[in-house]
């Protein structure tokens, strides 16, 4: 998850004369009461990047939907499902560089980034679960504990970025809880699945208590650990 603020080592914005310039155009354009466009011209070029992240992680929910509905012939739509994911993370990281590139950082940036990262990391993820198997209600009531740990995770980080220590270049020095990209490691992993044809009632460790109110495919609780991961506060993972 790449985040656009430029701070000094006290956590202190640190904002030149030209990208506090920016800040407030891009203020004035989306307060403005005229102008169909303004919201597109207060864009900078890393906010476009940014949306191409949610792009990826929407397309990859309509792939997801195409399988569960039948519109698609064998696994195409759950491959493509999670091959738009690293995509997602390309583009993710990339807008970082190009706002530090261009010297333009904003709250919208902020904002942008981390609701793509929801769809891309957190709601698409759990979506092709779902579509290869985790589908009782027990199975979608833990894959969404995941998103919501996802949305936590990220709020947080918004709040007390400006806190946490930083190195000499203004970045944060490490995460606190593992960032939401790392879901591309259970996207690894569910590939892997899709791959061996491990999927539906062949999914690892079967089912419990099929056909009751209980059921449940225990290989979900790997989306329950990933999302207790994501918002614990002792975990520090250091930023390369």
């Amino acid at each position: 998850m790449s985040k656009r603020v430029s701070t000094n080592s006290n956590g202190v914005a640190a904002k030149d004369a030209s990208s506090e310039g920016g800040m407030d155009k891009q203020k004035m354009l989306l307060s403005a009461d005229v102008g169909h466009f303004s919201l597109v011209r207060a864009m900078h070029l890393a906010d476009l990047i940014t949306l191409m992240n949610g792009f990826c992680g929407t397309m990859s929910i309509f792939s997801s939907l195409r399988y569960t509905l039948g519109d698609a012939d064998e696994l195409g739509q759950v491959w493509l499902a999670l091959a738009f994911l690293p995509f997602g993370f390309f583009f993710d990281a990339f807008d970082g560089k190009v706002a530090r590139w261009r010297k333009k950082s904003s709250l919208m940036g902020q904002e942008l980034d981390s609701l793509a990262d929801l769809i891309s990391f957190g709601v698409a993820p759990a979506m092709v679960a779902f579509t290869i198997g985790m589908r009782s209600f027990n199975d979608t009531v833990l894959l969404t504990f995941f998103v919501l740990c996802g949305l936590t995770r990220l709020a947080r980080f918004n709040v007390t970025v400006s806190t946490l220590p930083k190195d000499a270049t203004g970045k944060s020095k490490f995460f606190e809880g593992t960032p939401i990209p790392t879901s591309l490691g259970v996207d690894a992993v569910m590939a892997y699945w899709v791959y061996q044809r491990w999927i539906h009632q062949d999914l690892p460790l079967g089912v419990w208590a099929e056909g009751t109110a209980f059921e449940v495919h225990p290989i979900v609780l790997v989306f329950v650990a990933h999302g207790c991961l994501m918002v614990s506060r002792t975990i520090r993972i250091p930023k390369p």
